[in-house]
């Protein structure tokens, strides 16, 4: 959405509006796009955190479910939020990181979805 100000000029005032000296400045022309947040030009990304009560084997098929990625992939990625404590597991619009993550959470892995 764009709205457009333009500024107003003494022809566009009426006989009744009072006529501004000569030392204001005309309004601003200002463009203003608003946000609805329906946009899908922004990624969101889904992080995965570690915890201390899965094993490597639940977290790795949980990822390949997930992800739809190779088990070399899953590895990585368990083996990245083991040893740093979470891994940046997924990218995309923030439709298919609620996908991701909810199948994530499907056995109590804990995610974050971030911008």
């Amino acid at each position: 959405m764009e709205i457009k100000h333009y500024p107003r000029t003494m022809n566009s005032m009426s006989e009744d509006e009072p006529k501004p000296d000569s030392t204001q400045v005309a309004e601003p022309l200002v463009d203003e796009e608003v946000d609805t947040g329906t946009s899908t030009r922004f990624q969101a990304r889904v992080i995965l955190y570690n915890d201390d009560f899965h094993s490597f084997d639940e977290v790795i098929g949980q990822l390949i479910k997930a992800l739809n990625c190779s088990t070399q992939r899953a590895v990585y990625l368990t083996m990245k939020a083991h040893s740093e404590g979470k891994a940046e597991v997924f990218k995309g619009t923030y439709a298919r990181c609620i996908r991701v993550s909810s199948i994530l959470e499907e056995i109590a892995l804990r995610t974050e979805i971030v911008y």
